[in-house]
C-alpha cells in the first residue's frame, strides 16, 4: 500500500497531514547550514556571472540596433528566438560540447536567456531620449560618440537599469533549472527534496532562499541605480 506521504504527493491525501514532513523546519536549517550556504553561494555566482556576461553582450547589441535601424528587427528577433528555446533542450544540446564538470553549459544558457530583456529595455530607453535634447547637443557641436556617452546613455540609464533588474530576478529563477546540467545552486536542493520522497523542509527552505536572493539582488540594483543616477532622486523629490 502507498504510504500517507505518497498519497499526499499523488493528491490522495491532505497536503499537511504528515507531522514528520512539515513545510518548514528550523531543525533542518540548523543541521544543514553548510549545505544551504554552499548552494546559495553557487546560485549567487551563476546569477552574477550570467547577468554580467549578458550585459556586456546585450548593451553593444542594443546600441548597434539603435544606430543602424535596419538591424533592430534581426537583433530583437534573434534574441527572442534564443529566449524561446526550452532550457531542457538547450542544456541537452550544449552538454556534449561544453561538458558538465564546469558550469559553462549553464552559464551559456542563462546568458542567452537574459539577452532579450536587456537588449529590449536598452533599445527602448535609447529611443525615448527626447529629440530636442539631441538637437541641442548637435547644436553644441557634439559628435556621435560624445553624444552617445554623454547624452544618450546617461538619459537611457533608468531604462537600462530596469532591464538589468528584470534580467537578474529572472536569472535567479532560471538557475534552478541548471540542475539538469549539474549546476543548479539551490535548484539541486529543490530537486533533491522531490527525489527524497517529497521532503518539504528542503524544498521550502531552498525556495525561500531563492526568493530572498532575488529580492536582495533587486534591492541592490535599485540602490546602485539611485547612486549612479542622482538626478532621479531629485526628480522624485
Amino acid at each position: 500500500m502507498p504510504s500517507k506521504l505518497n498519497d499526499a504527493v499523488l493528491g490522495l491525501g491532505a497536503p499537511g497531514d504528515d507531522p514528520r514532513n512539515p513545510w518548514f523546519s528550523w531543525s533542518y536549517v540548523s543541521q544543514n547550514t553548510d549545505t544551504l550556504l554552499a548552494a546559495l553561494r553557487e546560485h549567487l555566482f551563476l546569477t552574477i556571472v550570467a547577468v554580467t556576461l549578458a550585459t556586456v553582450i546585450a548593451i553593444p547589441l542594443a546600441i548597434l540596433a539603435y544606430r543602424v535601424g535596419s538591424l533592430a528587427g534581426p537583433i530583437l528577433g534573434f534574441t527572442g528566438v534564443l529566449y524561446t528555446i526550452p532550457s531542457l533542450a538547450l542544456f541537452a544540446f550544449l552538454a556534449p560540447f561544453t561538458g558538465i564538470v564546469e558550469p559553462t553549459t549553464v552559464l551559456i544558457g542563462l546568458t542567452m536567456y537574459a539577452l532579450l530583456t536587456i537588449v529590449r529595455n536598452t533599445l527602448t530607453a535609447l529611443r525615448q531620449v527626447p529629440a530636442d535634447v539631441l538637437d541641442s547637443a548637435r547644436g553644441m557641436g557634439y559628435g556621435k560618440r560624445a553624444m552617445l556617452w554623454r547624452i544618450e546613455l546617461p538619459l537611457a540609464l533608468p531604462g537600462i537599469m530596469t532591464g538589468l533588474r528584470i534580467a537578474t530576478v529572472s536569472t535567479v529563477a532560471l538557475v534552478t533549472v541548471g540542475e539538469l546540467a549539474g549546476w543548479g545552486g539551490l535548484g539541486e536542493l529543490i530537486i533533491g527534496g522531490f527525489n527524497s520522497n517529497y521532503y518539504r523542509p528542503q524544498i521550502m527552505t531552498a525556495t525561500l532562499l531563492c526568493v530572498a536572493l532575488a529580492l536582495v539582488l533587486d534591492l541592490v540594483l535599485l540602490a546602485v541605480g539611485r547612486i549612479v543616477m542622482p538626478w532621479t532622486r531629485r526628480r522624485a523629490a
